[in-house]
């Protein structure tokens, strides 16, 4: 099942934000799917329209902080949104932002970070019901409980999964993240929460890890927290990729099944990609799509429900690796519940 609302997704050129996101990435999945793979199954066999609205302040709280949750419900929104984006340089200027190209204000970014969430969250609810579920959208697992960091205003990842387990449908789960960048966000948020486990599999240098383990002050980097398991990729170690992936995958286990699995499954690993900071890996098109079906399939034989979201992917070539993934196991799982 694909959830998809084209009214949750608003483009960061909508804001002045000159980060290259292609403001159509998800509407391009979903078209490329619908004339491609899908084309013979109606849309509502595959395809839901999450509500994005019904979180608010008591789900932020699940994973963030009260000073850090009240500031995005004031007139400080604006001024956290220009810190979590890099809008602004060392010197004062402004970064990747040309506030002239806005249509919206800044402020507008927390709605959009809440509706995200809710996709998540309801993605998480539908994987329970049907086994899988994969939101064209969220992914933010670089913000940290007092403030957002890295595009990720707040980690819908963890408050998706604390809402579900405080509804009593689940009590452990999984996080695997595959985005270029480590999950920091996430580790910090679920250290020493053994309700959570973490796997995160990543660039082993550059943003967000470049930053040194205490700043001149003696503070320590929230970054460099650790997940349950971190594996950092060198610059020309892609051939190892998948069988370091494997080896996680397995040792995963030894903390007990969870109740769901959720994937972040940033693209931005492509060595197509266009941001700049994803550059140290690089892998193909053909390396993604088996590091897709390496997890599907090592969930789906544990009989644990998967959520997926997007995550990273930067320029006009990521949408093609979901696309990728998407149209192998979809006509795949349509065909046997038709059968049945």
């Amino acid at each position: 099942m694909i959830l998809y609302n084209p009214q949750c997704t608003i483009p960061l050129i909508d804001f002045g934000i000159l980060i290259p996101i292609q403001y159509d990435k998800q509407e391009r999945v979903y078209q490329a799917l619908k004339e491609g793979p899908l084309a013979m199954w109606p849309e509502s066999k595959w395809h839901r329209v999450p509500s994005c609205t019904g979180i608010g302040r008591e789900d932020l709280l699940r994973a963030h902080t009260p000073s850090y949750v009240d500031r995005l419900f004031s007139p400080s929104i604006e001024k956290e949104a220009l810190r979590t984006f890099e809008l602004v340089d060392s010197s004062g200027a402004y970064h990747r932002y040309d506030p002239s190209q806005a249509k919206r204000p800044l402020s507008d970014l927390l709605t959009r970070a809440l509706a995200i969430v809710e996709g998540t969250y309801e993605t998480c609810l539908i994987a329970l019901e049907e086994g899988f579920a994969y939101f064209l959208g969220g992914g933010m697992h670089h913000a940290v409980p007092d403030y957002g960091s890295g595009f990720c205003l707040v980690n819908d990842l963890v408050i998706a999964l604390r809402k579900i387990q405080a509804q009593g449908k689940i009590q452990r789960a999984w996080i695997i993240d595959v985005d270029a960048h480590k999950g920091d966000g996430t580790a910090v948020i679920t250290y020493k929460d053994p309700t959570i486990r973490t796997l995160s599999i990543h660039m082993a240098h550059g943003w967000p890890l470049d930053a040194p383990e205490y700043d001149v002050q003696g503070r320590y980097n929230p970054s460099h927290t650790p997940s349950d398991i971190d594996i950092g990729i060198d610059s020309g170690e892609e051939p190892l990729y998948i069988p370091k992936l494997k080896e996680g995958l397995q040792q995963m286990e030894r903390f007990g099944l969870p109740d769901l699995a959720l994937v972040v499954d940033g693209s931005d690993p492509y060595e197509k990609d266009e941001l700049a900071s994803t550059r140290p890996l690089a892998l193909s098109e053909e390396a993604l799509l088996e590091r897709d079906l390496l997890i599907y399939q090592f969930l789906m034989e544990r009989n644990i429900p998967s959520a997926w979201v997007m995550a990273g992917g930067y320029g006009k070539e990521s949408w093609k690796i979901y696309v990728n993934f998407l149209g192998r196991v979809l006509p795949e799982r349509l065909r046997k519940s038709h059968n049945h």
